[in-house]
């Protein structure tokens, strides 16, 4: 979705017609409790002509996919008792059993949910993606950098 009326809300080139009235009444039309439900949220901005043509070294698909099977396969592995697959499907039970948090990362999402006012359901999503992050690292325990990465995907909750 755009991030207000016009569309150039974060738009670093052209400004943005809408107030900060009008902007928050449209970001207010997707509930908290809808945007609560959604896992990752980012916001993303345009891209220039040169950006989009540009031939640049990226890390190939087949490495990526590499790495997220690889991943898939330690969730399936840490769910086989569980009857599920997935970090997504975690119940309330599951994550605190699987998301083992650094301190320092204990004290970040302490801050983060302190100061950001999240809800108890953002908190789980967070805790959720923070494990896939940690799973794709191939990391045991959730370190406070899976935390951090976990929240920049929650920006709607930061805005509004």
């Amino acid at each position: 979705m755009q991030g207000c009326p016009c569309g150039y809300y974060t738009d670093p080139r052209r400004p943005c017609r809408c107030g900060t009235n009008k902007i928050a009444s449209y970001i207010g039309k997707i509930s908290g409790p809808l945007l609560d439900r959604i896992d990752i949220h980012v916001e993303l901005p345009s891209i220039k002509y040169k950006d989009l043509t540009e031939v640049k070294e990226a890390e190939p698909s087949k490495t990526i996919k590499a790495r997220v099977e690889i991943a898939r396969a330690i969730q399936r592995q840490r769910f086989r008792n569980d009857g599920i697959f997935s970090n997504a499907q975690m119940n309330t039970k599951l994550t605190k059993k699987y998301c083992i948090l650094e301190n320092e990362a204990k004290e970040l999402l302490k801050l983060v949910m302190t100061e950001l006012g999240l809800s108890a359901r953002a908190y789980d999503k967070i805790l959720k993606v923070s494990r896939t992050i940690a799973d794709l690292a191939g990391s045991e325990n959730i370190t406070v950098g899976h935390i951090s990465e976990a929240v920049q995907y929650r920006s709607l909750d930061k805005q509004w």
